[in-house]
């Protein structure tokens, strides 16, 4: 199960992901926001990431402008690993050696074609499991 959420500035590309993922015949579950319209966006970012810290879904993606403050505001809750990523090779990493289990993007600032390779990339890319990168990840956890 995926947690998807975005607000306003993301809204678009957030249906984009979910054609994709129906297509894909991936669960998903969509927190909000459900609309063009002005929100404040922590209030989405939160909601997808308990949902991830809490074993409700397996990983999330969210979309705001530039994904900067869905990032920051889903690091905030313990247990998550917010990445923002820009290209395929940084959602690539961010899971094979950060373990990430949620997966920013800008909406105004990658294409769809892009954002949702970068999203594919994230979702069929597992973690290492190397020792190296887990006592990486128990330090940031600290």
């Amino acid at each position: 199960m995926i947690a998807l959420g975005s607000d306003h500035g993301g809204y678009a590309l957030k249906q984009e992901l979910i054609a994709y993922l129906e297509k894909k015949g991936l669960e998903y579950k969509d927190f909000g926001c459900y609309d063009e319209k002005s929100c404040d966006y922590p209030e989405y970012a939160h909601a997808v990431a308990h949902a991830v810290a809490d074993g409700e879904c397996e990983k999330g993606i969210l979309i705001c402008g530039t994904g900067i403050g869905m990032c920051l505001a889903a690091n905030k809750v313990k247990g998550i690993r917010a990445a923002l990523c820009g290209d395929c090779f940084s959602a690539q990493m961010t899971r094979e050696h950060n373990d990430a289990n949620v997966l920013c993007l800008g909406a105004r600032v990658l294409g769809s074609g892009l954002a949702l390779k970068i999203a594919e990339t994230f979702l069929n890319t597992e973690f290492s499991g190397d020792e190296r990168h887990m006592r990486r990840i128990s330090k940031i956890e600290e």
